[in-house]
């Protein structure tokens, strides 16, 4: 396994050199104060492991719950977390900013 938690593109393909399915988060926008840059990605695996950053751990919980749905039915997400008076402390973005978040199965 990679041990760059940075390098999300590369354990990707290893698990799928290795004949797993495989799920891509990369952060496409942000605004306000956000943990992680647009570009940062995070990779899963079907047996739940997972590389990288999306959040710097906010939110990285809510996306792999995502991830699997998306591998399940093959159909890319666009996720938007941020903070509002219900969800400040729900998937944990207290940082007061808001990022937004593509899944997609990789093949």
């Amino acid at each position: 396994m990679i041990r760059d938690q940075d390098d999300a593109l590369a354990q990707a393909k290893v698990w799928l050199e290795d004949g797993r399915s495989v799920v891509l988060a990369t952060v496409v926008q942000t605004w306000g104060s956000a943990p992680r840059q647009p570009g940062s990605q995070m990779c899963m695996d079907d047996q739940g492991r997972f590389v990288g950053s999306v959040s710097g751990g906010c939110v990285e919980g809510a996306v792999i719950d995502e991830a699997r749905q998306v591998m399940e039915s093959g159909e890319p997400r666009l996720l938007t977390y941020g903070v509002t008076d219900e969800m400040a402390w729900e998937v944990g973005l207290a940082c007061g900013g808001e990022v937004r978040i593509f899944v997609e199965l990789v093949t």
